[in-house]
């Protein structure tokens, strides 16, 4: 078949991951040849289109699943402190390129919205109490706030405080320069500037249908335009593939040795949403809450404030559900065509370890309208059924891989698989996904870049567009409230 393309650089997948990938390395390098290539006719209109992204600007402040509480009663705060640096590494890449003029006003994609974790019962307040104290403690932290008065509350959340019973025992946390990102907005605008640039191509409906590496190094990816019906063949040096949750599927299909003994365990959500002004003026905050016993980490629920193409809704959930495809646009057969002679094994473990988590999936797929709005009124409890209407947000695929002591494990995070020779990676798994997709993409790049970015002029570029590059957050408070000080007043954050 007739190479009709050559490229640097092919991205499989337009959404956020892809997009600010193809953006880092153009700051990079501008001479990079890069390709983009998308099954839908749109650009980020999977999981990062902002109706289908439970992860609108995750920073580990409000989000307990991210603090858990040990057996012994100590709580870890690493997760929340890891994630925490990680955004502050997207906000200075955000940052960055809305002082170059790459990026538009930044209301255009990200406004500020405090985050606030809310709980009821006496053992709940004790735990967001001894949470606070620790993360207080900590320089990334040191601005959050508790409060269990009732007079407080009712200003930081007065919607979720409205006709509450006072006799109820309640406490929340608020960091007051939280945000909410409108992520397939920013990945629309990244894949907009990349357009103005000559050596950037985008080819939307267009699906990948084989992937065979050569002796030389460089793959043959061969492509099929879902207008047309043509095919065609693309040779790349490099691939990434950001398919979201197809990209396990083409994980196998390039067949390194990396990909063996991966699974997907799909999850589907939806949330109910409120569109009326008269109640969504009086929330602006994402306020979450512990997750239900047995409830997979995703499905922790939250009340948010979300500015979506710059009109403002509350939506609250997930809920979960179970479902057999990978994509909002997939399959029904995506679950049974993943499962491999490689990988067979731990995902049939998975299964027998985790019946309880389906059944509560398909608990939560069958519930009514009523008892939908029931969870809600815990959280908001003037809710009325007739202001909520259920729409259906993106898939997720956990991680499913091999593991010794049980055959296979289900993992909640992400990870990234690279081949050994660094000429392809996927990103698999979901939370915290987007929020930290500048994070993800510089590990991509230093896993897959090796050469390059241990050259000065990569290493002093990688400086200006992340100043804490190659420096602690965790570690060095002086240099956080520097990078902090700076995006706080560039985003309009504060």
């Amino acid at each position: 078949m007739t190479i009709e393309k050559k490229v640097d650089v092919l991205l499989v997948g337009s959404g956020v991951m892809s997009a600010t990938l193809a953006s880092l390395l153009s700051e990079l390098d501008s001479s990079l040849n890069m390709m983009m290539v998308e099954r839908l006719p749109n650009v980020a209109a999977e999981s990062t289109d902002a109706w289908n992204n439970a992860g609108t600007g995750h920073a580990g402040y409000c989000e307990l699943n991210y603090t858990p509480e040990n057996t012994d009663g100590s709580i870890d705060i690493n997760r929340a402190l890891a994630i925490n640096a990680s955004f502050e590494m997207s906000l200075q890449f955000w940052s960055y390129l809305v002082e170059q003029k790459t990026l538009p006003s930044p209301k255009n994609f990200i406004n500020a919205t405090p985050h606030l974790s809310f709980v009821w019962g006496e053992a709940d307040v004790e735990f967001l109490r001894k949470r606070f104290e620790l993360l207080k403690k900590h320089h990334m932290f040191q601005d959050m706030e508790f409060s269990d008065d009732i007079a407080t509350l009712k200003t930081w959340m007065p919607l979720i405080m409205q006709n509450r019973d006072e006799s109820q025992k309640v406490a929340a946390t608020r960091i007051s320069y939280g945000s909410d990102v409108d992520f397939g907005s920013l990945t629309r605008h990244f894949v907009t500037h990349l357009q103005t640039k000559n050596n950037f191509n985008l080819a939307l409906n267009t699906e990948v249908k084989s992937l065979k590496q050569l002796s030389s190094g460089r793959w043959q990816v061969r492509v099929k335009d879902l207008i047309s019906k043509k095919l065609s063949t693309v040779d790349a040096g490099f691939i990434f593939l950001g398919a979201g949750g197809g990209a396990l599927k083409l994980l196998q299909k390039s067949g390194i040795p990396e990909s063996h003994g991966y699974g997907g365990f799909p999850v589907s959500g939806q949330w109910l949403v409120c569109n009326n002004p008269e109640i969504t003026k009086h929330h602006n905050s994402k306020v979450y809450g512990k997750a239900a016993l047995g409830a997979p980490p995703m499905s922790v629920p939250h009340l948010d404030t979300r500015i979506i193409n710059g009109k403002p809704a509350l939506l609250f959930g997930p809920y979960a559900g179970f479902t057999t495809k990978f994509l909002k646009e997939g399959s029904y057969l995506d679950l049974i065509k993943s499962v491999k002679p490689n990988n067979i094994k731990p995902m049939l473990k998975v299964g027998r370890h985790n019946t309880d988590l389906t059944r509560y999936l398909i608990g939560e797929a069958l519930q009514t309208h009523g008892s939908r709005v029931g969870t809600l009124r815990q959280f908001y409890p003037h809710a009325v059924k007739a202001d909520w209407h259920l729409e259906n947000a993106g898939k997720r695929v956990q991680i499913i891989k091999k593991c010794d002591v049980k055959g296979g494990k289900l993992e909640f995070g992400t990870e990234i698989v690279a081949s050994q020779d660094g000429s392809i990676a996927t990103l698999l798994g979901a939370s915290p996904g987007a929020s930290v997709a500048v994070q993800a993409m510089v590990d991509v790049i230093e896993r897959c870049f090796p050469t390059q970015m241990e050259s000065n002029d990569w290493q002093k570029k990688m400086k200006t567009i992340v100043p804490s590059y190659g420096q602690s957050l965790i570690v060095n408070a002086d240099l956080l409230k520097q990078v902090r000080e700076r995006t706080l007043k560039t985003l309009n954050l504060l």
